[in-house]
């Protein structure tokens, strides 16, 4: 196993087959920075290369998940001209320095070949919760709020999440709770659709890592890494066709492969499967089958 490297604002730890990333700013409610986005990203990089990584748990330190962008700066956190963000003259300089944070974030966790856990521990809002959307399943503790804030500080959506939410929780919740800008409890989440179950918090990371596990221990990473990017792909296809075309090339593919072979032998003698395909290094030619959009 590579080894795991040290950051300054996230904690990454590999057990069991399974990552915790840990955003770790305790005496900040964990608050988003500049720093935390570039570490954010290397660590969705290193676990996508990582093929003893075979799912990812994203959490906080302390008493809260996420309590959105750090506003140390006062009035002129969002102000993108006061972090030098302008004409240089240069375009595809000028333009990385134009691009929203937590989107950038965002993009990396959608593009993960890992499924990913949100387990919310406490606060998450603005950025705190929109980083959570592309995350495939959200577990909250009871004491976990959270809040889409943005209307409450004059600014709008951000980290994708006019793209995410409605496609998570419905556009009417999505309006209420964006227009509203309110903060709401664990409860109102799982009832709207936005988190998966509501725990004590002395047991959601065990509940996280249970869930994890079940997925290390019982399934091919090829066929989760490929299913994953299949059903977030697919949200913006406009015709069942499309999808059509992806799922006869990946089950033409994944059907000649050691891993259904080792997958359907294993069921017949009643033992655990042993897969053995990388995403790393066996996805198919034809994988992206999607253009990449650039930043414009």
């Amino acid at each position: 196993m590579p080894d795991q490297p040290s950051y300054e604002q996230i904690a990454y730890e590999v057990e069991d087959a399974v990552l915790t990333i840990t955003l770790d700013r305790p005496d900040r409610l964990n608050a988003f920075t500049s720093r935390m986005m570039f570490e954010l990203i290397d660590a969705f990089d290193r676990a996508d290369a990582d093929d003893d990584v075979r799912a990812i748990i994203v959490t906080g330190r302390g008493r809260g998940f996420c309590a959105g962008a750090d506003l140390e700066a006062g009035g002129d956190t969002f102000d993108a001209s006061k972090r030098g963000a302008g004409d240089t003259g240069d375009r595809e300089q000028d333009l990385d320095r134009l691009r929203d944070g937590g989107g950038r974030v965002a993009l990396r966790i959608y593009e993960s070949l890992k499924p990913v856990i949100a387990a919310i521990n406490g606060p998450a809002v603005g950025v705190g919760a929109t980083m959570t959307l592309p995350m495939d399943i959200r577990l909250a503790g009871e004491s976990a709020r959270m809040g889409f804030v943005f209307s409450r500080r004059g600014i709008t959506m951000e980290a994708c999440s006019s793209w995410f939410l409605p496609r998570v929780v419905g556009v009417s919740q999505a309006a209420e709770w964006v227009f509203s800008g309110r903060v709401f409890p664990a409860q109102e989440a799982l009832d709207g659709g936005l988190v998966r179950s509501v725990h004590p918090d002395a047991e959601l990371l065990d509940v996280a890592r249970g869930l994890a596990r079940e997925i290390a221990d019982n399934t091919s990473a090829m066929s989760v890494a490929l299913n994953r990017q299949m059903m977030w792909r697919m949200l913006g296809a406009d015709h069942p066709m499309e999808a059509h075309k992806v799922d006869s090339r990946a089950i033409r593919y994944m059907g000649a492969s050691s891993d259904v072979r080792e997958g359907v032998e294993s069921f017949l003698e009643k033992r655990a499967p042993r897969f053995t395909m990388r995403p790393s290094a066996d996805m198919p030619e034809w994988y992206p089958w999607w253009e990449e959009r650039p930043f414009e």
